[in-house]
């Protein structure tokens, strides 16, 4: 009673704590944060003299909370009910209604208690000299934008292309493929196939697209209306990845349509670009980045384990790799020169920082920066020595979301305009009937792939299954992994010309190797889609590629979409009689020979990968 009346004049409940204690004070300013002014904080050594029914040790010993009515709470329930006054209740009620949970939560609190000068140095080691609660809203600004330019390169990269692969005189025109899933899908397509292309499959709407979502980008880039925006941006590449089929069924481009998707999700609401900082993210979302940056990483890893590729398990896979990947960089052909003790400790490596890293997503600041740095380091690696369009790009934007926005106030200069704050209002966000479904349906939904990676056998039940297949059509819900089994050899296809059928010309690729003294170079972000599907298809028979013969077609029609996706056409004037494609198994060569003869490559025969033909052949559907 008589704590009841000392508190009377105070409407708010009361934390009393240690101020002599550095640990016990830095953890108030980030509970003083959680609590948004709903707690009062005061040293006891300020405050104690009010409450002289509580002894001092008791103060000295642990919080101690006060609540208006009289009732005073310390140790762990006293944290936990403080919390809960700032809308964090889950701890308490694990404290109250899960057996055992109070007894070890106090254990520890006590435990703490008596060795706050160590915990002190592991908080400040783990979280940095900064305890308050991070806020997102620069970062989600940064990621939003730095999106918008991915975006931009996917649809300029393509718009440049597409003509030449899907359209009217392309390798895979659009056209019939849209009305043979028209005549035997009937209303299903819409699911099956969500796509713009339905309403119209001409030509010039291809363009249409590609030409919107890439000016769409732009808007992103600005601020402007992100969700809106956003919402445009995926259903646009979306579309163009269904009417593409085998030109966008990379890895980046399901990539590209999950992060857009979650994207919509994470954007503020509001047409300005001071939209942004006007409503702090929705963590589930955050989350959910967090999540999806950890399954790209470490499916990418465990499917090489899971393969029970022998280059893998003996470490010997980048003596192979970068001589055999798509499209290398001359830098690549510098590091396959290394000794195999250099690419054995490098395959280890990969496999540390592939299995290992990304679980420090999920861990304190200062090791989730740690984590960050490595990841982004480990992707700059990538992208010297290998062309992965825009993969490399988007993978770090993921990790730039790691970053909290003390961060980017540390680093960047005061007074510089995006981390200006605009605190006039807050505008309206995604409600939880929305993010709790969503949040619960992708978890759901990508657990599946998880599991499998370590029980393959793992029987799911019918519902999950169903659902999986439900969400593919989308696209935005994708399992990864890269090179489970490392190619040891590099078989590359040269087409060639003819008109006679005995002198034979090569056609030559933009990018792709033919010449041998031709320096690999480097292309990314941009990708050239027909180059990439020309080293799939030299992995198999020409019959287990079936555009390969519609390349050929085209080039026998003499094609100008599709001659324009190649450097050289050999026969400007008309187009020649007869095709024929010829396999090479290609290498790179060493230091001795590139300064005798200037060659990047050397290259053997390995016979016909297809026949010589002509436009009459029977080959041609």
């Amino acid at each position: 009673m008589q704590l009841q009346q000392k508190n009377e004049m105070r409407n708010k409940p009361l934390m009393v704590y240690d101020g002599d204690c550095a640990f016990c004070r830095r953890w108030i300013l980030r509970w003083n944060s959680l609590t948004k002014g709903r707690v009062e904080y005061a040293p006891f050594q300020e405050v104690a003299q009010e409450f002289p029914e509580i002894p001092r040790e008791a103060f000295e010993k642990s919080v101690q909370l006060i609540l208006p009515d009289g009732n005073v709470f310390s140790g762990a329930e006293a944290t936990f009910r403080c919390l809960a006054e700032g809308g964090k209740c889950w701890p308490l009620r694990f404290y109250r209604y899960l057996p055992g949970a109070a007894l070890l939560a106090e254990w520890g609190y006590a435990l703490v208690a008596r060795h706050r000068i160590f915990f002190s140095k592991v908080s400040r080691w783990l979280w940095g000299k900064e305890l308050e609660p991070p806020t997102f809203e620069t970062t989600r600004m940064v990621f939003l934008r730095g999106l918008g330019v991915v975006y931009g390169i996917a649809f300029v990269s393509l718009w440049t292309q597409i003509a030449g692969l899907v359209g009217t005189n392309g390798i895979l025109p659009m056209k019939p493929y849209l009305e043979t899933a028209r005549l035997f899908l009937g209303g299903e397509r819409f699911w099956s196939l969500p796509t713009l292309f339905w309403m119209n499959q001409e030509d010039v709407f291809l363009h249409l697209v590609c030409g919107g979502g890439t000016l769409l980008s732009l808007v992103l880039i600005a601020g402007i209306a992100p969700v809106p925006v956003l919402v445009l941006l995926w259903f646009s590449y979306l579309s163009l990845a269904v009417v593409s089929r085998d030109f966008l069924q990379f890895q980046w481009d399901a990539l590209l349509l999950e992060c857009g998707f979650l994207a919509i999700f994470l954007a503020p609401f509001g047409w300005l670009p001071r939209s942004f900082h006007r409503s702090p993210p929705s963590r589930a979302v955050l989350w959910l980045f967090a999540w999806l940056l950890f399954r790209l990483m470490f499916s990418s890893g465990m499917v090489k384990l899971a393969s029970h590729d022998p280059t893998w398990r003996n470490l010997t896979a980048l003596q192979y790799h970068y001589e055999t990947q798509p499209l290398p960089t001359w830098i690549g052909w510098a590091v396959h020169q290394l000794p195999a003790w250099f690419q054995k400790g490098s395959a280890a490596g990969m496999f540390a920082i592939e299995l290992g890293v990304p679980f420090l997503i999920f861990m304190p600041r200062r090791i989730r920066y740690f984590g960050c740095a490595v990841l982004i380091g480990f992707q700059i690696l990538i992208a010297a020595t290998g062309n992965y369009c825009f993969f490399n790009l988007i993978t770090v934007l993921l990790c730039l979301l790691l970053l909290e926005d003390s961060f980017w106030r540390r680093w960047l200069r005061r007074g510089t305009p995006f981390l200006e704050k605009s605190e006039s209002f807050r505008s309206r966000h995604w409600p939880r009937w929305i993010l709790v479904p969503l949040f619960a349906l992708i978890i759901l939904a990508t657990l599946a792939p998880m599991v499998d990676l370590f029980h393959p056998r793992f029987r799911w039940p019918n519902a999950v299954i169903a659902l999986y297949r439900d969400l593919i059509p989308f696209r935005s819900i994708n399992s990864y992994g890269l090179f489970a089994v490392m190619t040891t050899d590099r078989p590359e296809i040269i087409v060639e010309g003819s008109n006679d059928g005995e002198n034979w010309v090569p056609y030559a690729f933009k990018y792709k190797p033919g010449d041998l003294k031709r320096r690999p170079g480097f292309v990314a972000p941009h990708q050239p889609r027909l180059d990439w599907q020309m080293w799939f298809a030299a992995l198999g028979p020409y019959q287990q590629s079936p555009w390969f013969l519609h390349f050929c077609e085209r080039l026998l029609e003499g094609s100008p979409e599709v001659l324009a996706l190649l450097e050289t056409n050999p026969f400007p004037d008309a187009p020649p009689r007869y095709l024929r494609a010829v396999l090479y198994d290609y290498r790179f060569t060493h230091f001795g020979i590139w300064r005798e003869k200037g060659h990047w490559w050397q290259r053997t025969p390995r016979g016909f990968y297809l026949p010589p033909i002509t436009l009459r052949d029977s080959e041609f559907p």
